[in-house]
């Protein structure tokens, strides 16, 4: 009885320091592959970008018919939200920032416009 007590207190205490798994990690590499495997034009983020050119993961800009995203990857999830409050920190005050930035794991996307379902549907499916 005791054993059986002491494996499942030993079981419990390695179940909760695995925890469940951290957000997801995104390669910008894998990323861009599989938008260019799309036919999206791919290319670099604007000089403009501040944020972007300091994101430690890469980043990369992608063209669609009526809007444009700028996505730019931290080289973890924390990371990302650094670049996140960089873009919130730097907005103009009309712009509703909430409706165009976008944060998914390390991958933060800085939509020109509200994107489409389709739009955002492009870049979801090649974060893998």
């Amino acid at each position: 009885m005791v054993r059986a007590l002491t494996i499942c207190v030993a079981v419990a205490l390695l179940a909760a320091a695995c925890g469940p798994p951290g957000p997801k990690t995104y390669s910008e590499a894998k990323v861009r592959a599989c938008l260019v495997g799309e036919h999206l034009h791919v290319g670099p983020p604007p000089k403009s970008d501040f944020i972007a050119s300091t994101a430690l993961g890469g980043a990369f800009h992608v063209r669609f018919r009526d809007n444009s995203v700028t996505v730019s990857f931290g080289s973890n999830p924390k990371n990302a939200s650094g670049l996140d409050a960089g873009y919130r920190s730097v907005r103009a005050k009309n712009v509703g920032i909430d409706d165009v930035l976008r944060t998914q794991g390390n991958a933060v996307m800085l939509w020109h416009a509200h994107p489409s379902d389709g739009e955002l549907g492009e870049i979801q499916n090649c974060l893998k």
